[in-house]
């Protein structure tokens, strides 16, 4: 299953150090872009950010466009079990 959304590039995650902190990767792109994103690459939703699954290991923070009730409306209207 996939959504359609409108986000940009916040932080990705590379990894951690030997203290166990993460290794961040901050971007401050002005453009969002549509993405036809798995929903199994969506790990969680907050009010600012989707975290997603990448590859090697990788997460990554995107910025979305509207607020969480609409993304969660949207993804209710497509069929997207939210328990």
């Amino acid at each position: 299953m996939f959504i359609e959304l409108e986000v940009k590039l916040g932080i990705i995650v590379h990894g951690y150090t030997p203290e166990n902190k993460e290794i961040e990767e901050t971007f401050n792109e002005s453009d969002f872009v549509k993405k036809i994103v798995a929903i199994d690459r969506i790990q969680s939703i907050s009010e600012k950010y989707i975290l997603v699954k990448s590859s090697h290991d990788r997460v990554m923070y995107w910025e979305y466009k509207g607020t969480m009730e609409e993304l969660k409306q949207r993804m209710l209207d497509a069929g997207i079990n939210i328990a």
